[in-house]
């Protein structure tokens, strides 16, 4: 609050701090942004500034801390990019103009969803808003990404599908009109997203009507008012470039809730979060930052019309069978920049004179693209390029107005080319003569006064000037000449001829840059008029570019084309990989797997050691369904498939954070939602449930999921399980079906084969794969000597907890009984350690491994006695 005694300054800057409390205000006092207050010493400790302080000598100095305005950009990034919004506060006047305080104001509010990704590393991400409002149906929800100016809207039932699509959406920010529950606080604040509230626009505005005119639905066209309305408030400028807002239903497209693309790894790695590892870096072959964006949406939104993904679908099968064609799209693709990017740029006003360069040599490609096309014998690639306005104007305009190196700055001038203006020009021939006058008057002066090393020259704080030496001092004409400086060694003088050719030269110059400034201003509002037509031709390049990345995939790695029938949901496979995976394995080392599931099964019952695969099969089978019904080819040698409409998972063991479930409670909540929402064109996959509790709840809850998913459901099933008493289910559920990934033994080692094989598994191998781990020989041994007491027994015949626990003590009953000669001669320890010799493969061990083992022998032994 601004108190009597502080300075008219600081009173200007609490009133504005007073619109703007849960921003940090950067205060523009000269070349400096300055933090005041609690913004000082909080912007100090996150931005590692020098906390100093203002009106030292008061009793109650104001903390401050300023950075330089050239770099303000990087300082704001790193505030908004923690959750915090940044209000910029700029002079609205020349301060040497001013009377008085120097009026300002606020420029511009950004915030997390506002902020514009402008780095390389941000090229292919989108950053968005959204807006959610809260209606007596539901909520009507709308996002957008800023720096392209795309709007997407939709209307959900419940909270429940909001966050989901919260979280699928990645969004930074949401304008909520209404209040939170704590727990809906929660999860806003566990997920990170930044909660802000609508601001309230007076009058009609030109931008609103134009987003929302094709929006039917009322909850809808709030969203996109109040979404709108946050952005005309906070950015304070033209937002020419937002574009007419498109809804969607939900349930347009294939259905997978953030779990599941987290699960399935379609966009990072569920372990590093990046790119690699994902299917997003398998397919990823676009070119430019555009078409990046769009496959992502593509992989978070796969098709369910098989029209539609036939006609993706013969785009790609044009450009793998017409190879020139497509190399040569690539190397145009190449010098394409980000066309809705720049547009939004334009739009703002803050796009400088390299950027409209980049996007004429852009539009410069356009026709070369456009050739290409033609050129195939393709009617699919020509009636493509048929559709595209390759703005043959704009590119030529920009090209013919601006230099072709000019300057970062556009205040400086130093931009516009020769020819393009007539007064520009005169202004420019007026400072190239005047230097030529110059050197003239200096050849004229030292005739005239004898003087052979006098200078004319000038300096930015003096202007121009006649210099002599010293020792010539008085052969000065003092009748003409006036003293201006004094230096060490010579004189300055300035006579009225200079002095009048020196305010001609100066107008010039200042003239000269202010009209290369408007008519680079001119330029800019001239192709604004072009932003709709740009973003369109953005759009059109973006897919052309995910094309040829499938394309070229699908060519680079063997992948079919793969076809759909919609009269049932049969499933057939043919040597089915898994893309990520097989990537990732040297060549030829993966073993595909056929997935054939007919009317008669509806779900795959999995056994099979841990790691030989079950994992890997299941997923391969959920990522071939959704390229497929993302236009892509996909890693098989046949595909013939149903139209997924929803795809499940329960794959992983992990605490969900952002609701506070643990463990166990996530893998119920994940089956539940299969089992509540799953239909019978619905794929789902399930991966060891029931194992988060005790071993009979967790058989239990298996059994009971497998017979309601057949019974009620009828969803196509990939269930993997460590349970074999559940094998048995398929005498009883006859459209369930047994399969297991193969396994052998060869000299006590145990080899994957990585082969899916009809019926149940034999064993689980699990005190095998605890070995290759590396685990300890004493707990191997005992794990293997309780492994034999418990198929002794039966897990049937085991009494009550304190009856089992006696598996534990050396007391406990052995497996199989010895005899007294038995006995006497070879111990449980010897015993042993003798079946690990005869199982001992030597090739696979070195020396020192050897001599390692043969020392835990000793110390086994020793143990035992």
């Amino acid at each position: 609050m601004a108190k009597s005694s502080t300075t008219p300054m600081m009173e200007q800057y609490y009133d504005i701090k007073k619109q703007y409390p849960d921003a940090f205000l950067f205060y523009r006092v000269g070349d400096f942004y300055e933090l005041f207050e609690d913004d000082a010493v909080k912007g100090a400790q996150i931005l590692e500034l020098t906390l100093t302080h203002r009106s030292n000598k008061t009793k109650n100095p104001i903390p401050m801390a300023g950075v330089p305005h050239l770099a303000v950009d990087s300082y704001v990034n790193t505030l908004v990019e923690k959750g915090y919004k940044v209000a910029l506060c700029e002079q609205l006047e020349d301060p040497k103009k001013a009377k008085g305080m120097v009026k300002r104001g606020i420029i511009q509010l950004v915030t997390p969803g506002t902020m514009m990704a402008e780095g390389p590393n941000e090229a292919k991400e989108s950053n968005y808003l959204t807006s959610v409002v809260t209606t007596n149906s539901g909520f009507g929800l709308a996002y957008s990404d800023l720096s392209t100016g795309e709007i997407y809207t939709t209307h959900l039932k419940d909270f429940a599908a909001v966050s989901n699509e919260l979280l699928s959406l990645r969004t930074r920010e949401v304008v909520y009109n209404g209040p939170l529950t704590a727990q809906n606080q929660d999860f806003m604040h566990k997920a990170n997203i930044t909660v802000s509230k609508p601001t309230p626009l007076e009058g009609e505005h030109a931008e609103i009507s134009y987003v929302e005119q094709n929006l039917k639905n009322h909850a809808e066209r709030q969203a996109a008012e109040q979404l709108v309305g946050y952005l005309l408030t906070t950015q304070k400028r033209s937002l020419a470039h937002l574009q007419i807002a498109k809804s969607y239903e939900v349930n347009q497209y294939l259905q997978m809730s953030h779990t599941v693309q987290n699960n399935l790894e379609l966009i990072s790695s569920a372990k590093t979060g990046k790119k690699m590892g994902s299917l997003f870096w398998v397919l990823d072959k676009t070119h430019t930052a555009m078409g990046g964006r769009l496959l992502k949406r593509w992989l978070s939104r796969p098709l369910l019309s098989i029209e539609e993904i036939n006609k993706r679908q013969e785009m790609v099968q044009s450009l793998l069978d017409n190879y020139f064609t497509r190399e040569n799209v690539i190397d145009a693709l190449k010098g394409v920049y980000d066309l809705e990017r720049l547009t939004g740029r334009i739009a703002f006003g803050n796009v400088n004179a390299r950027e409209l360069l980049q996007l004429s040599r852009s539009l410069q490609a356009v026709p070369v693209i456009l050739d290409a096309l033609k050129q195939s014998d393709s009617t699919e690639l020509k009636d493509f390029a048929d559709k595209i306005d390759p703005l043959k104007g704009v590119a030529e305009l920009i090209s013919t107005t601006l230099v072709k190196d000019p300057p970062i700055l556009t205040t400086e001038g130093g931009l516009i080319q020769d020819g393009v203006d007539a007064q520009l020009d005169r202004y420019r021939d007026a400072m190239n003569n005047g230097k030529k006058w110059l050197a003239q008057m200096e050849a004229d002066e030292r005739e005239k006064t004898g003087i052979e090393n006098l200078k004319v020259g000038y300096n930015k704080v003096f202007g121009y000037y006649i210099q002599v030496s010293n020792g010539n001092k008085s052969k000065v004409p003092l009748d003409r000449y006036t003293r201006k400086q004094t230096l060490t060694n010579a004189e300055r003088y300035i006579t009225p001829e200079l002095k009048e050719h020196e305010n001609l030269i100066m107008e010039a110059q200042t003239r000269s840059t202010d009209l290369e400034y408007d008519l680079f201003v001119k330029l800019r509002e001239e192709v604004k008029k072009y932003i709709p037509a740009l973003q369109k031709l953005g759009n059109q390049l973006a897919a052309l570019d995910v094309y040829t990345g499938f394309a070229t995939v699908a060519e680079e790695n063997n992948y079919c084309r793969p076809s759909f029938h919609s009269a049932n949901q049969n499933i057939d496979v043919v040597g089915g990989r898994h893309p990520v995976v097989e990537k990732v394995m040297t060549a030829g080392s993966y073993i595909p797997n056929d997935v054939k599931m007919a009317d008669d099964t509806d779900i795959y019952l999995i056994t099979g050691p841990n790691m030989s695969g079950k994992s890997t099969y299941m997923r391969q089978m959920a990522l071939i369904a959704i390229m497929a019904q993302v236009g892509s080819f996909v890693p098989a040698d046949s595909a013939d498939l149903p139209i997924f409409d929803q795809i499940f998972t329960r794959i992983g063991a992990a605490d969900d954070l952002i609701s506070g479930k643990s463990t166990f409670m996530v893998e119920m909540s994940e089956a539940n939602e299969a089992l509540q929402y799953a239909t019978k064109r619905s794929l789902v996959l399930f991966d060891e449930i029931g194992r988060g509790t005790a071993t009979y709840d967790g058989m239990a809850l298996a059994g009971a999921i497998v017979k309601y998913l057949h019974d009620k459901v009828g969803a196509k099933t990939l269930f993997a399980t460590h349970y074999h008493e559940l094998t048995d289910l398929d005498k009883t559920l006859h459209h369930l079906k047994n399969i297991h990934v193969g396994a052998t033994e060869e000299n006590g080692k145990l080899i994957f084969l990585h082969k899916i094989l009809p019926g149940p598994a034999d064993q689980s191998y699990g005190i095998h794969v605890a070995q290759l781990a590396g685990l300890p020989h004493r707990v191997l041994r005992e794990a293997t000597k309780l492994l034999k007491r418990l198929e002794a027994q039966g897990a049937s015949e085991l009494g009550p907890a304190s009856e089992q626990l006696n598996l534990f003590t050396e007391n406990a009953p052995e497996a199989e009984e010895t005899t007294d000669d038995e006995a006497e001669t070879v111990s449980n320890a010897e015993k042993d350690v003798l079946d690990q010799i005869s199982n001992l493969y030597l090739a696979d061990k070195t020396p020192l491994q050897i001599m390692q083992m043969v020392a835990d022998w000793q110390q086994d032994l020793k143990d035992d006695e």
